[in-house]
């Protein structure tokens, strides 16, 4: 077992692989894809990872909302082992690609390994810097709360203060986030989730529901945030969203919930204990911008990083927006080759 005395921050969620290609309006039309969106394969998609890479120059990205936040929250750290990952791979080259790009960028990632599903794979499909993602989790559907439940997985667990888990995994393994979430309510450690994508709140309420419960951040952006709340009759007013949800009752009362909107190049949004603050996001040139993808989730591991070391929440987001930011100025969620300027 690995040193675990600098752990902080652990996450679980699914492992994928990225395959990413700049693509036509046609390429989206074709498989009903849309910018600015995420969803999961249907049947009709699953010919899409071949033809993209048979028809457009694609880049190979170790990626998965989680993981993308872990990495970015370990180098904005800058700290050997502050940072663990979970989730499950198959036995083949993708699997061992992922692996070794996470464990390059100082993750300590600890995957349940099966041979039943290929590692699961992401089509990224980029036009005009904007992206739209389309999830075959494959191996990644596959996590099992006993894989949880191991000696190894447990000293991760507690050895870190914040674990973080994107909404995507509750479509995998809702045991697996409530007995996070229990955990770290009875141990006062702090846990953190994010709404991820629109069909999250849409087609998985229950899970969600029971998951926010223990929360004690939440992270979204706008869209997330409108969906949430019109699935909740409260409108679509993100403010007066993001203060509902802060409101709704809570497993622990070590620190009230803070839930935080960001909007793009728009404010971000952070509602916490019956207060709303803005934060301007500083502007990018757009002749700088890259591709949005892992934008997102590049925000959540500056936060992270920041808050793992006891920060407030102005310099967490500070931290959010200067990863968001130097990640859109590259392909994919790819971890600077240079130490942050933060």
């Amino acid at each position: 077992m690995a040193d675990l005395s600098n752990l902080r921050i652990l996450g679980f969620g699914n492992p994928l692989l990225d395959i990413s290609a700049v693509v036509e309006q046609s390429v989206l039309d074709e498989w009903g894809l849309q910018l600015n969106n995420a969803v999961l394969a249907e049947e009709k998609h699953i010919p899409l990872y071949k033809k993209l890479a048979d028809t457009h120059p694609v880049e190979y990205i170790a990626g998965g909302a989680t993981q993308n936040s872990i990495r970015v929250a370990q180098w904005m750290t800058q700290t050997p082992g502050m940072t663990a990952f979970v989730g499950c791979v198959g036995t083949d080259a993708f699997g061992e690609q992922i692996e070794a790009a996470a464990r390059a960028d100082g993750v300590n990632v600890q995957y349940m390994k099966q041979s039943a599903q290929p590692t699961g794979t992401c089509a990224v499909l980029v036009k005009g810097g904007e992206r739209s993602l389309c999830a075959n989790l494959a191996a990644a559907n596959c996590y099992d709360k006993t894989h949880f439940e191991t000696p190894p997985i447990q000293a991760l667990l507690g050895a870190a203060k914040v674990v973080y888990m994107a909404g995507f995994f509750l479509t995998v393994s809702p045991p697996t986030i409530l007995a996070v979430g229990e955990h770290c309510a009875t141990n006062n450690k702090t846990c953190c989730m994010n709404l991820s994508a629109p069909f999250i709140p849409q087609f998985f309420k229950d899970p969600l529901k029971e998951a926010l419960y223990f929360c004690d951040f939440v992270f979204g952006n706008e869209s997330e945030a409108e969906i949430f709340g019109t699935e909740q009759g409260w409108g679509k007013d993100i403010k007066e969203i993001a203060l509902k949800l802060a409101a709704l009752p809570k497993r622990s009362g070590h620190r009230p919930r803070c839930v935080v909107f960001t909007q793009g190049k728009d404010p971000t949004l952070v509602a916490c204990g019956g207060v709303i603050t803005q934060y301007e996001v500083p502007l990018l040139p757009k002749e700088k911008l890259v591709d949005t993808n892992g934008a997102g989730d590049a925000f959540v591991g500056g936060f992270l990083a920041k808050l793992a070391i006891g920060c407030g929440i102005a310099d967490c987001v500070n931290a959010g927006h200067y990863a968001a930011r130097q990640i859109i100025q590259v392909s994919g969620c790819k971890i600077p080759a240079e130490k942050p300027a933060l």
